[in-house]
């Protein structure tokens, strides 16, 4: 799957205009709070857990528009709880952010 960052420094870049060092801040905002919510899957010890983390994944993907990591909350969604596959894949998506 391959993952555009696109989305996101288009939104950045409409919200801040060319302040670098304030989209670098919300640029590590962002990173910092999907790699909080992959954890909270990561470490869920029911379903309903990890299913929760997972919609919220999709919901922060989806407010910046990152298709990739929204099919990826979808298919761990759909998928197993925790699939540790889904999961790598989550972390390297939100590593090429």
């Amino acid at each position: 799957m391959s993952f555009d960052s696109g989305p996101l420094d288009r939104y950045l870049s409409s919200a801040v205009g060319d302040d670098a060092a304030i989209t670098l801040e919300l640029r590590s905002v962002f990173t910092g709070s999907a790699r909080e919510l992959a954890d909270l899957m990561r470490r869920a010890r029911c379903d309903a857990n990890w299913h929760v983390a997972a919609l919220r994944l999709k919901g922060l993907a989806a407010t910046f528009g990152i298709v990739p990591l929204i099919q990826l909350s979808e298919a761990a969604m759909a998928g197993a709880p925790g699939d540790p596959a889904v999961l790598r894949q989550i972390n390297r998506a939100i590593d090429e952010v």
